[in-house]
């Protein structure tokens, strides 16, 4: 149910405790021009939307019997999981490619082709040639210590310097009265200055207003640095097993600071950071909650008789990825300078711990195969029906699962101008439905077979959530859920898809989640299912509503820019 808000409340209540007379009085009072304008623009935003016949036929082109066809090829064990990167992943590339080029889709990658290439580096410890000492105590690696992935050595005393930053116009510093160099820095990862939101960090560290620990040390000529993560011990669990995997861990080389111009840097177990602050008289979690609550101005040395020396030697592998990038040019001759995109990532997790029936291939059907086939029926019917007006960009992302690195990349290396970008449709995991009875708690949010989450629809522009509305109650009037445009939602899942760093540049969203359920991030994530009606039925109405949106007089107007805070959470 919509709350009222506060304002529309304390009207209630005023108007309640009037008579009639009176109320009657209050309503010819306001009744303004601006009132008369207001009433006409809610009106207009609850009006049914005239869905034009050709629109609705090549809507009808989008068929749950294709998108199975698909995804039974995007989905299957020879796709290995997708990984990133991966021959999986490449050969799914390249199926996708292929029917862009059969549909006659124009390439919107590198160099005329379909796909926007992605450099990949990865930095690994090579056990056998890293090391570390503490007062004389050998660190044996992967249980006393974890190491950051530039090569090198350091030695040297210890000094604390809180949460490690310099943030010059809010007069921030972590270092004050502090000489770090030679000396080796020990700072608390995941703790903002007090005052200091995520979003006045802008650009890279050291290259502006901020400095953050590791480029501090760089220019300050510290010997290395010591980073002891906020929830530690969850930390150091996590990057132990992936360490004890063999997994390479792979970084787009032009959105990551390359490990050959790093610090050599250290994370320390529980046990080791207790040793390294024993003079504070604490231990456990209770140490690391106290080093996270440290503010500006918390800097000190550590005992200057206890040194600490490490060593640590990378391994390098480079690789590729891509994204798949391709266009349909509008038919007016001005708006087709306009697009309207749509993304879906096609990658997904690999193969990894078998199952309790021995599958180890993690097939990703609904996460996101089902959005993946979403695009290429949506690519196919618009290039079997009417052309709208503005361009369309198709953006199949790579490395979602890895933090968003393909919307980032390309947001960031666009191959259309930005600015030009009125509405990204964002899809992923759309294909399953919980079903009549299902007491199985994983399914506990998983939408029903006519529902879907439609989430950051108004996040940033109110009219384009209104016409989503309208669209859709003129059309096949799917159960749209809005529970996770909350705020104040645990789940978060406004920054865990590729839309959202469409928003971060400006750009207004609409994200078509099913929900989690039971075989989220399992090998039983298999295209058997996949309900594809529910998926027809979305499918169409995302068809219907973009066709709406690039065949507007106007783009969707942005009334509510996400703000700084937001855009960098």
């Amino acid at each position: 149910m919509r709350r009222f808000p506060l304002a529309g409340l304390l009207l209630i209540s005023l108007l309640a405790a009037l008579p009639l007379s009176a109320i009657q009085a209050q309503r010819a009072a306001n009744n303004t021009s601006t009132t008369a304008s207001a009433r006409a623009t809610a009106k207009a935003s609850s009006a049914p939307v005239a869905l034009s016949a050709a629109t609705l036929e090549a809507a009808e082109t989008i068929t749950a019997a294709r998108l199975k066809e698909h995804l039974y090829v995007v989905a299957s064990d020879e796709m290995a999981g997708r990984n990133t990167p991966s021959p999986g992943l490449d050969a799914t590339a390249k199926y996708i490619a292929d029917k862009m080029a059969a549909l006659k889709l124009k390439p919107g990658g590198d160099k005329g082709t379909y796909f926007q290439r992605i450099e990949l580096e990865s930095f690994k410890a090579d056990p056998s040639k890293t090391s570390a000492e503490f007062q004389g105590r050998v660190l044996k690696y992967g249980d006393d210590f974890l190491t950051g992935n530039a090569s090198g050595e350091a030695a040297g005393s210890l000094v604390y310097a809180g949460h490690g930053y310099v943030v010059k116009s809010k007069k921030v510093d972590a270092y004050r009265g502090l000489d770090v160099r030679g000396k080796i820095i020990v700072v608390s990862s995941g703790v903002l200055p007090e005052g200091v939101a995520r979003g006045e960090l802008k650009g890279k560290a050291g290259e502006g207003n901020w400095e953050d620990a590791a480029s501090y040390a760089r220019k300050n000529g510290a010997a290395g640095l010591v980073i002891i993560p906020r929830n530690l011990e969850r930390v150091f669990r996590i990057a132990r097993y992936l360490n004890n995997t063999g997994s390479d861990s792979f970084k787009p080389t032009r959105l990551e600071a390359s490990a050959t111009e790093g610090v050599p840097t250290l994370i320390p177990s529980a046990e080791i950071a207790k040793l390294l602050f024993d003079r504070e008289q604490v231990t456990g979690e209770e140490l690391i909650r106290n080093i996270n609550a440290r503010q500006p101005g918390a800097a000190f040395a550590l005992d200057t008789n206890k040194r600490l020396s490490f060593k640590v030697t990378s391994n390098t592998k480079t690789a590729t990825t891509q994204n798949v990038v391709a266009l349909l040019e509008g038919s007016d001759s001005s708006l087709k300078k306009e697009y309207v995109a749509f993304g879906a990532h096609y990658d997904h997790v690999g193969v990894g711990r078998a199952d309790k029936n021995g599958d180890k291939i993690y097939n990703g059907a609904d996460d996101d195969g089902s959005g993946t086939v979403s695009l290429l029926a949506l690519a196919e019917a618009f290039a079997r029906g009417p052309r709208p007006k503005r361009s369309l960009l198709f953006i199949w992302h790579t490395g979602e699962e890895k933090g968003l690195w393909g919307s980032e990349y390309y947001t960031e290396y666009p191959t259309v101008p930005l600015k030009q970008i009125v509405a990204q449709f964002n899809i992923d995991m759309i294909g399953r439905s919980k079903q009549p009875g299902d007491t199985n708690p994983l399914n506990r949010d998983l939408s029903g077979a006519n529902e879907i989450y439609v989430i950051g629809s108004r996040e940033m522009s109110t009219e384009l959530g209104d016409l989503s509305d309208r669209v859709n109650r003129s059309y096949l009037k799917l159960d749209f859920n809005y529970r996770y445009d909350d705020p104040a939602d645990p789940n978060r899942f406004f920054y865990r898809s590729d839309h959202f760093n469409y928003a971060r540049k400006g750009i207004p969203i609409i994200f078509y989640f099913d929900g989690e359920h039971e075989d989220y991030h399992k090998p039983s994530d298999s295209p058997d299912k996949i309900d594809y009606r529910k998926m027809e039925r979305i499918v169409r109405t995302i068809f219907v509503t973009s066709s709406e949106v690039a065949n507007a007089a106007r783009r969707p107007l942005v009334d509510k820019p996400l703000s700084d805070e937001r855009a960098e959470n």
